[in-house]
C-alpha cells in the first residue's frame, strides 16, 4: 500500500513546491516596487504588471471561453488581478511591507469560512490552528512598535486579502474549460483592462523612463505576472484552495529575506522565530489538506 501511494505523495509535493514558486517571486514585489519604479503610481505599476503579461499569454494560446464562462472569468479577473493588484500596490506603497503581509496572511482562514459557509465543509481544527500560529509568526516577523498606522493602507490590504482570498476559492470552484495558460492569460487581458481607466483618472502620467525602471517593470510583468500567475493557477487546479492560499504566506518571508541580503535589513530573535512558525504553520496545513483528501 505504502508502494502505490508513492507517486501520489510524489505529485502532491511536486504540485506544491511548483505553486509556492509563485508567492515566492511575488515575494520580491516590495523590493523592486520601492526601489526601482518611479513613486506613488501603484494603479500603473498594477496596469503595467498585468496587461502586457496577458496580451502576451492570449496571444500565444489562441484560446477563447466558452460563451457561459465570460461572466465567471470576468469576475475571477476582477478578484485575483484588478482589484487585489490595485489594493497589492496601494497597501505596499502606503505601508510598511510588513503590516500589508501580517493582514493579507489571514487569507487561508477566509478561505476557511468560505468553504464551510458554501459547500458546508466543515474546516480542521489542526489547519485552522496552523493559520492562527501563522498570522501570530507572521506579526512577531514583521510588526515593529515605530510602524506607521496608515487608515487607507490598511483598509486596502484588508480588501486585498478578502478579493484574493475569494479568488481563490472561486478559481478551483468555477473549474473551466481553458488550459492553465490560457486561464490564466485571459484573467491577466480582463484585469488589466479593469486598471486601465483607474491608471488613466488616478496616477500622474510616467516620466521619461531609465533603463532600471524599465527593467523593473518588465520584471514585474513576465516574471511577477506571466509566470507566477500561471503556477499559482496551476497549483489552484490540482490542491485545495486552503493549501494554496497557505503557501502565499512565503510571500512576504521572501520579501523578509530579500530585505535582509539586499537591502541589509536585520532580523531579530523574535522575528527568527515568527519566521519559522510561519514556515511551520504551512507545511502543516498542507500535510493537513493532503490528508483531507
Amino acid at each position: 500500500m505504502k508502494t502505490a501511494n508513492m507517486p501520489s505523495r510524489l505529485n502532491f509535493w511536486l504540485d506544491t513546491l511548483l505553486t509556492a514558486l509563485a508567492p515566492a517571486i511575488w515575494g520580491s514585489t516590495y523590493i523592486v516596487t520601492t526601489q526601482f519604479l518611479p513613486p506613488d503610481r501603484p494603479f500603473t505599476a498594477a496596469l503595467l504588471r498585468c496587461l502586457p503579461s496577458g496580451i502576451l499569454l492570449v496571444l500565444f494560446c489562441k484560446r477563447l471561453p466558452l460563451s457561459r464562462e465570460w461572466g465567471r472569468l470576468l469576475v475571477l479577473a476582477a478578484l485575483n488581478i484588478g482589484f487585489f493588484q490595485a489594493l497589492l500596490f496601494i497597501a505596499a506603497y502606503r505601508l510598511p511591507g510588513g503590516m500589508a503581509a501580517v493582514i493579507g496572511s489571514i487569507q487561508p482562514l477566509l478561505i476557511m469560512a468560505m468553504a464551510w459557509l458554501m459547500d458546508r465543509r466543515r474546516p480542521a481544527v489542526v489547519a485552522i490552528t496552523a493559520s492562527i500560529f501563522a498570522v501570530l509568526g507572521m506579526a512577531a516577523l514583521l510588526l515593529s512598535a515605530t510602524a506607521v498606522m496608515d487608515a487607507v493602507g490598511l483598509a486596502a490590504a484588508a480588501a486585498g486579502a478578502i478579493s484574493m482570498a475569494g479568488g481563490t476559492y472561486l478559481s478551483r470552484r468555477w473549474q473551466s474549460s481553458l488550459p492553465v495558460l490560457a486561464f490564466t492569460g485571459w484573467q491577466l487581458l480582463l484585469g488589466g483592462l479593469i486598471l486601465l481607466p483607474l491608471s488613466l483618472l488616478v496616477d500622474a502620467p510616467l516620466p521619461a523612463l531609465n533603463m532600471t525602471q524599465i527593467l523593473g517593470y518588465a520584471y514585474l510583468s513576465i516574471v511577477g505576472a506571466l509566470l507566477a500567475y500561471s503556477l499559482w493557477f496551476r497549483g489552484i487546479a490540482r490542491l485545495s484552495p486552503v493549501a494554496v492560499s497557505s503557501l502565499g504566506l512565503l510571500s512576504p518571508i521572501t520579501a523578509v529575506i530579500l530585505g535582509w541580503i539586499v537591502l541589509d535589513q536585520s532580523m531579530r530573535g523574535l522575528s527568527l522565530a515568527g519566521l519559522l512558525i510561519v514556515l511551520a504553520s504551512v507545511i502543516v496545513v498542507q500535510k493537513s489538506m493532503r490528508s483531507q483528501a
